[in-house]
């Protein structure tokens, strides 16, 4: 099976989607199921990941509606309030819906230290007691506190989204090399090949721009750790859904079946537990 593993649905609010400036216009609009169900298609992808893209329990709702009422959407990674002192009670809740598969935090956008707040530490303690993943979302310069804040949990199922969003435009490296070595240490951690061509130059990028990045993900984690993403529709920044598969499409051209059934299908599948 192929699954996009990562990939944003919204109805455009200009209050609530702030983040989108002006120079974000061709992301305020809607995007629904009927808009991705062909570029899914035509990529030839059986299914997706869809993922919040508002810290609310009604991003969650709103996903897991989508997620009943058409079959490619595979699986929803929502939001929860991991501080919240009725979050266990929250997780038995959520628990009932078998399409909902993870969580995530917008912690990109949180301030230093945030990763190891004790309450936010508490939060994922008892996520893992759960069947949920969580994914991670930060910043190249946040790696070395995401080092220390996967040492809490060998038993979680983390996936990094968008391989930290190096400053790819800038051709941003060894430090973030060397911290996603150190994250490949974790075997219960795996990487999203996901969110870099809006890390890139949006006007000027090239496919050979991503191949040190691809490279060491593929180095250190190995295929079975990996997954592709579209991270459509923040991708139209910088390019159309085909080119973004192109660029793993590519990538992966030399390398054997089974590395490439992992990044294009298997590790999501498995991760998610999209079979179950």
């Amino acid at each position: 099976m192929k699954i996009d593993s990562h990939q944003h649905f919204w109805e455009y609010d200009p209050v609530r989607d702030e983040w989108i400036d002006d120079s974000m216009e061709i992301l305020k609009q809607d995007f629904m199921p009927k808009d991705l169900e062909p570029h899914l298609s035509d990529a030839g992808f059986d299914g997706c990941i869809t993922v919040q893209a508002d810290p609310s329990e009604r991003e969650t709702n709103f996903l897991l509606e989508l997620a009943e009422n058409h079959d490619f959407i595979k699986g929803v990674v929502g939001w929860v309030d991991l501080t919240s002192p009725k979050l266990e009670n929250r997780l038995v809740h959520f628990d009932q819906f078998k399409k909902l598969k993870g969580f995530r935090e917008i912690l990109q956008g949180e301030p230093p230290g945030s990763m190891l707040d004790e309450r936010f530490i508490s939060g994922i303690e008892a996520l893992q007691k759960t069947r949920f993943r969580y994914d991670i979302l930060i910043f190249e310069n946040q790696l070395r506190e995401c080092i220390k804040f996967v040492e809490h949990f060998p038993e979680m199922h983390f996936v990094v989204d968008h391989i930290a969003k190096p400053v790819i435009k800038e051709s941003s490296f060894d430090e973030w090399a060397d911290s996603m070595k150190k994250l490949s240490d974790f075997p219960n951690l795996h990487i999203k090949l996901s969110g870099m061509v809006t890390e890139a130059d949006w006007d000027h990028w090239q496919t050979k721009d991503f191949t040190p990045y691809l490279e060491t993900c593929l180095e250190h984690f190995g295929a079975d750790r990996l997954m592709i993403g579209s991270d459509w529709p923040v991708c139209l920044l910088a390019a159309e859904y085909g080119e973004v598969v192109g660029i793993i499409e590519d990538f992966l051209d030399g390398l054997s079946q089974e590395e490439y059934d992992d990044i294009m299908g298997k590790t999501a599948v498995e991760f998610y537990q999209l079979n179950e």
